[in-house]
């Protein structure tokens, strides 16, 4: 039986992808500092799980790794504070702990453990605005920081830093790591911060005129059950190692206005629609060109917007219900 280490399995993506690993037979080792999560039925349910072994640990701290199981198959760097008010709010915080982490585990590693760090479109995404790099984007565009004193930067120069440490790490054989960029990635479970799930809320509570921010900006979302499956298909490629991979789904993109759409036709409401101003930083388009990722893998995304959309609905609504429940309303 192959054994995972996920750093950051209790957040979102972490918890999809232990799930999954679960399902496939494998031993999980979670590890996270259960800043979020601590209270969710479905962490509840791993701990219980005889294949898991759950670690509480803060990942900035030298001494925490020295805890950690070695000899695992496969090691998944998920753990980072994410979400723009995150970033907005203490982007100071965001480039400590991403970047801690991310080095933390480059001087873990050993020779010939398999890696996959985490990364994201917005390193990228001031060459879009700057119209130097053309949508939709593959991996070898020049990335470009367009203001280094805006908030929402700190996190695309954390993840620059750990895309750089690995890249090379994994070129001078000290692990044999991949890069992954997600694109928009959504689905249950992910908070209240990101547009799908905060318009699904908004639209519950019966908002009417329904405000939607950058209505014409568009993005190419993609589900997690589709961003794991590339995860898992890339740490089971050879010829990944050492690569810079964009991991999201091309094939549906979509306006936000369109989005709002979809996502009140889901939620059988009618408001009126009033367009407002983008949130400043926030690229005009976004959609990744997954060339690499088919070329190593065959992956195609099989999840369809409307039926993601409508999944991940379904999980709000039940979740905003037992919210309620819980505090006698």
């Amino acid at each position: 039986m192959r054994r995972a280490l996920v750093l950051g399995g209790a957040g979102f993506i972490g918890l999809h992808l232990t799930e999954r690993l679960l399902a496939d037979g494998h031993r999980v080792v979670v590890v996270d500092d259960f800043s979020r999560g601590r209270d969710d039925e479905r962490l509840g349910a791993l701990r219980d799980d005889p294949a898991v072994e759950v670690v509480s640990a803060d990942l900035t701290r030298p001494q925490a790794w020295a805890a950690l199981p070695r000899g695992c198959d496969e090691i998944y760097l998920l753990a980072a504070v994410v979400g723009v008010r995150n970033v907005e709010a203490d982007p100071t915080r965001v480039i400590r702990v991403n970047t801690l982490t991310a080095l933390h585990l480059l001087d873990w590693v050993e020779p010939g453990d398999r890696v996959f760090f985490s990364s994201t479109s917005e390193v990228y995404a001031g060459g879009v605005d700057a119209r130097v790099v053309p949508v939709p984007t593959a991996e070898d565009v020049p990335v470009m920081i367009t203001d280094v004193t805006s908030p929402r930067f700190s996190y695309a120069v954390s993840k620059l830093l750990g895309e750089a440490a690995f890249v090379h790490a994994a070129r001078a054989r000290r692990c044999a790591a991949t890069v992954g960029r997600f694109h928009n990635v959504y689905g249950p479970r992910m908070g209240t911060d990101h547009v799908i799930p905060e318009m699904s809320l908004r639209a519950l509570d019966g908002e009417d005129p329904f405000r939607v921010w950058g209505a014409d900006q568009y993005r190419a979302f993609c589900h997690v059950d589709d961003a794991v499956e590339a995860v898992l298909r890339l740490m089971r490629c050879p010829a990944a190692a050492g690569e810079i991979v964009h991991v999201g789904n091309d094939a549906e993109q979509t306006n936000i206005g369109d989005l709002a759409k979809l996502v009140l036709r889901v939620a059988d409401a009618a408001p009126v629609l009033q367009p407002m101003p983008a949130p400043p930083g926030s690229v005009h388009r976004r959609c990744p060109d997954l060339a690499t990722l088919r070329r190593l893998t065959g992956f195609e995304p099989v999840v369809p917007l409307e039926d993601g959309v409508r999944r991940t609905f379904d999980w709000y609504r039940a979740w905003r219900a037992g919210t309620a429940d819980a505090h006698g309303r």
